[in-house]
């Protein structure tokens, strides 16, 4: 969804498969200041078939070839876009830094897992993850010192109430099940300062007794 200029293995994120999706909601790392998004495609009847479906299944006015949505991106939030598509980079950088620095600032802290960078990825890090057993205590405490965190996502997609249907249990997944109950979003964000990182591990060492 947020995973712009990303590479995986040298390929760029949103040239596997047919059709890509890229959201530009506003807490995105290219966020627009409403909903937008956008969708890619090299196939070009794929490609016509969604243009019709976003505008009401129509490519021109009053002429529906199939059932669709209004889905159009408005120009207020294209320009907005276009305004911040060439900082886009830059915002990606700083948070690779961040994240590498938050890496290097909690490793070894007992009780806290740090996400794994691996280098022959390219990383943005739209959030940064760490995982703990004492999640609520830990978010509560830093809440306490003024630092806001949060929890991406609480609950693993086959135990929402949407689809329960399909019978799944916390035993048939274990390990989502686990990370459900462990993660926690530090802050994360282009313009975060070293004295701000600083802060906040600093209060994340002192909660679990590091010196």
């Amino acid at each position: 969804a947020q995973a712009y200029f990303v590479t995986y293995g040298g390929r760029r994120v949103g040239t596997f498969g047919d059709i890509a999706t890229f959201s530009f909601y506003p807490g995105k790392n290219l966020g627009a200041y409403g909903d937008a998004g956008a969708i890619i495609t090299q196939n070009e009847e794929l490609a016509a078939r969604m243009r019709m479906f976003a505008n009401h299944g129509a490519l021109k006015k009053h002429q529906h070839q199939i059932e669709g949505i209004n889905s159009r991106l408005d120009g207020l939030q294209a320009a907005i876009l276009s305004a911040k598509l060439p900082h886009i980079h830059d915002w990606n950088r700083q948070r690779y830094e961040h994240a590498r620095r938050y890496n290097q600032l909690l490793a070894g802290v007992a009780g806290v897992e740090i996400p794994v960078i691996r280098r022959e990825h390219e990383h943005i890090f739209h959030l940064y993850v760490i995982r703990s057993g004492r999640r609520e205590a830990l978010r509560a405490f830093l809440a306490e010192q003024g630092i806001e965190t949060a929890v991406h996502y609480p609950t693993a997609l086959p135990l929402l109430p949407a689809y329960h249907y399909l019978g799944v249990s916390r035993d048939d997944i274990p390990v989502a099940a686990a990370y459900q109950d462990q993660i926690l979003s530090l802050p994360m964000f282009p313009e975060l300062s070293r004295e701000q990182q600083d802060y906040v591990v600093e209060k994340i060492r002192s909660f679990m007794g590091a010196s």
